[in-house]
This record gives structure tokens, C-alpha cells and sequence, in this order.
């Protein structure tokens, strides 16, 4: 029988679990046991007494017996050097486990002889859609932020006409049209605003457009980009200083702006400078999902709200985790969907020429097959 292992989330902020008694009945009807430290849902609003009700096994945090024997270890975020050294040789990882520049994590694994699948990396196929929960949690980040953007917005985001008079709608200002981007724009519209969305890509357009936003065509230049294997590949520094050009206009009418641009493994372009914000208006808003690859906005922060001449900066890294019930829901299914079909007999077959598992294995039994990744970084 294949020992699941679910562990309390310990990185400061984090609310999400990687199981909720729905998935652990899955995994039971895979032939598996189901392990979960005490305490591991509570934050994403699942007691303990719902999982043992479900068929899970409840155990005390840091249970070296159990991490020991443990076969798959399923997480959010990367458990701490310790907690790792714990599992036993042959062990499988799988999380969001933050893999570019992570030395210190490839280290425990291979010292470990430990597998490991970096949910970032899993590739974007129709066969990975169901399993892609970077695309579950950038959906919820985009809702997110749009809310927390009114919330701190000093008007409203509908049109409204009133015996005081008309009111206009905000003008949104969405960068990026990936995931988060696009579902920002249907909340955004939602409430009543008006859509502008700036993205590398000019094949978005259409996606936009069917959402009811404007798009804003990108700059006219030799070397657009395009996207590779789903995401937006790196843009020149030329393309990125023409856009910014265009999107200081637009910035400068606009009530809010929402930055979701990211590339995978690189720094975040750095979209809206100093010039832009001097040009837009106190009160307006600017949320930044990128702050924790960099932002695509100067001196925002994560995790904080900076006041720069009256407009707003807010570093959102962790979006998903203020809303961790549903983020756990979607992220636990996601992790169903990949283990699935390599659970087999009671065995796991990890089969290397996969397209599926052969993008997100990073490590098998030890073994770094992803040797470019290790820059800077580590594991606490």
C-alpha cells in the first residue's frame, strides 16, 4: 500500500493544505493510506475530525516515524531541511517547490535520494490542464485582486446615476492577459469597470475582447514576442521601453492598475516606472502580483501597501492564501489529477519519457535532471 503523507504548511503565511477530505477519499480509492499531521486544515477551514471521518489517519506534527515510512509527500510550499531529511530514501516530493536557483533543495534531495516534481514546471498540455495549479492559483489571484483593488479605491467601479448626478465607472488597467490577468478582467468587468488590458502577445486580443475589455495593441516593432509552451517569453528591452511608453497614457487616466506579467524562472519585467506613477493620479491604485519575482511595478513590496504620493502599492505575493478553502479545494484536485495515473498496483511508476512527468521531474531517486536550475536560492 502506497503511505500518503500531508503535512502542516510551517512557511509563514501560508493558510492552503495540499488535501481536503474530498481528495483523501480519492486517494483511499487508489489504494492508498492517508496520513495528515494534526491541525493541517484548520486554516483553510478543514478540522481534523472531517479528515478522520473521510478515512485519514491524524497524526502529531513532525511524526518521525511516519515521515520515515512515508512514499509520497504532498505539500503547498517546500517543507523546511529538516522535515526532508526525515523521509525515507526513495521518497517522492511533490509541491509548489519554487525549483529555479533552489540549490539547498536539490542538495536535500540528492542527499536523500529523494524524487521530486516541482509543480511550476508541469507542462502545458491539454492532458496537464486538470493537474496545472499554477493556473488554479493564478485564477484566484486575478478575483482576488480586483477586490482588494475596489476595497481600497477611493470611488466606485460602476457607473451609477444618482439624484446627485452620474458617476463614472473606474478605468482598470490589467497587464498581462495570462490567467490572473483574464480572470481580473471579468471581475473587474463584473463591477462595472471599464477594461483596458496590455499584454507581449497580440494573440490574446480575441480572449479579451470576448470579455467585454479593450485591448491595447502592443508597440509596432521588429522583435515581438510571442509565448512558448503557454507563457509569455522574455520581450527585449526595446519592446519593454516602447511598451512602457505607450502604457504611461493609459496609466495616466486610469483608477487602477492590476500587474500580472511573469516569466518563468526569470526576474518579472519591470513594466510601470517612476514616470508612469508621477503621471497618475492620488488615490488610484496599483496591485502587484509579480512582487515576489520582482514586480512589474517599482517600489512595491510584498506583503505590504506602500502610499507613494497618494497612489497605492500593493505588493500581493500570496493572494491565494486569503482565500485558502477554495485554493486548497482546487490545489488538492490538482495534485488527484497528476498522481493518478502513475499510481499503479500499488506502485509508483515514474516514467521518465512521459511528456507529463518528464517536464516537472526534477529529481528521481536522487538523480538532478535539471542541472541548469542551480544559481541562488534555498530551502529554510
Amino acid at each position: 500500500m502506497i503511505r500518503i503523507l500531508i503535512p502542516i504548511e510551517l512557511v509563514a503565511g501560508e493558510t492552503r493544505v495540499a488535501a481536503t477530505p474530498e481528495t483523501v477519499k480519492k486517494m483511499l480509492s487508489f489504494g492508498c493510506s492517508v496520513a495528515i499531521e494534526k491541525g493541517a486544515g484548520l486554516r483553510a477551514g478543514f478540522n481534523d475530525e472531517d479528515y478522520e471521518a473521510s478515512g485519514a489517519k491524524m497524526i502529531s506534527s513532525g511524526d518521525k516515524g511516519v515521515w520515515g515510512n512515508a512514499d509520497i509527500l504532498l505539500c503547498v510550499q517546500t517543507p523546511s531541511k529538516n522535515s526532508l531529511e526525515m523521509l525515507r530514501s526513495g521518497a517522492l516530493l511533490i509541491g509548489l517547490l519554487s525549483p529555479y536557483g533552489n540549490t539547498k533543495l536539490f542538495d536535500v534531495l540528492q542527499s536523500g535520494n529523494l524524487s521530486a516534481i516541482a509543480l511550476e514546471l508541469l507542462p502545458r498540455i491539454s492532458r496537464a490542464q486538470s493537474a496545472d495549479a499554477l493556473s488554479s492559483q493564478a485564477n484566484i489571484a486575478g478575483y482576488k485582486s480586483v477586490l482588494l483593488a475596489a476595497s481600497q479605491l477611493d470611488r466606485y467601479f460602476p457607473m451609477l446615476m444618482t439624484a446627485a448626478g452620474t458617476v463614472q465607472p473606474a478605468k482598470v488597467v490589467v497587464l498581462g492577459a495570462g490567467v490572473a490577468g483574464l480572470q481580473a478582467v471579468a471581475t473587474a468587468r463584473r463591477l462595472g469597470a471599464v477594461v483596458f488590458v496590455s499584454d507581449i502577445r497580440p494573440a490574446v486580443k480575441e480572449q479579451v475582447e470576448s470579455l467585454g475589455a479593450r485591448f491595447i495593441d502592443p508597440p509596432e516593432l521588429d522583435d515581438k514576442p510571442s509565448e512558448s509552451g503557454g507563457y509569455a517569453k522574455q520581450a527585449s528591452e526595446a519592446f519593454l521601453a516602447a511598451q512602457r511608453q505607450q502604457l504611461s497614457d493609459q496609466l495616466s487616466e486610469a483608477d487602477v492598475a492590476i500587474c500580472t506579467a511573469q516569466v518563468p524562472g526569470k526576474k518579472a519585467p519591470r513594466l510601470i516606472d517612476d514616470e508612469m506613477l508621477d503621471r497618475m493620479r492620488p488615490g488610484s491604485v496599483v496591485v502587484d502580483l509579480a512582487v515576489a519575482q520582482g514586480g512589474n511595478c517599482i517600489n512595491s513590496v510584498p506583503g505590504e501597501t506602500v502610499n507613494r504620493k497618494g497612489v497605492k502599492l500593493i505588493g500581493a505575493s500570496e493572494l491565494p492564501c486569503t482565500v485558502p478553502n477554495h485554493a486548497s479545494a482546487l490545489y488538492s484536485r490538482n495534485l488527484i489529477a497528476l498522481i493518478q495515473p502513475f499510481i499503479r498496483d500499488n506502485q509508483i511508476d515514474l516514467n521518465e519519457s512521459d511528456e507529463l512527468i518528464d517536464g516537472c521531474l526534477i529529481s528521481h531517486d536522487g538523480v538532478i535532471r535539471f542541472s541548469n536550475m542551480l544559481n541562488n536560492g534555498g530551502v529554510d
